[in-house]
């Protein structure tokens, strides 16, 4: 139920959102009929604006779900074991494409 209602919250700020840029692009268009200077976004909208940041927040924080722990020795973490000698890892990554020898020497 709580996470129906954080995500309705999101669509409600992405709603605001757009009629934040909705009412900006109205204002614009109604300086330039009365030839006037842009300055900056109606006090309104900028209220809008700074209400849509907390109810993102919000929904971002709650939506995707609970934090969980990143301890090492954490109950609710896999257990994952590395062999004894570290010195023979092998790794697959992005830098098998480069040339292994360079042909240059040390003095």
């Amino acid at each position: 139920m709580a996470k129906s209602m954080s995500f309705v919250v999101g669509v409600i700020a992405v709603l605001m959102l757009l009629h934040a840029a909705y009412s900006t692009i109205q204002y614009r268009a109604l300086l330039k009929i009365t030839e006037d200077e842009f300055s900056g976004p109606p006090f309104e909208v900028l209220l809008e604006l700074a209400l849509v940041l907390v109810l993102s927040l919000f929904a971002g924080l709650t939506v995707p779900g609970n934090f969980r722990s990143i301890l090492p020795d954490s109950d609710e973490n896999r257990v994952v074991s590395l062999p004894a000698n570290m010195n023979f890892m092998i790794f697959n990554h992005r830098g098998k494409a480069f040339p292994t020898e360079t042909g240059l020497k040390l003095n």
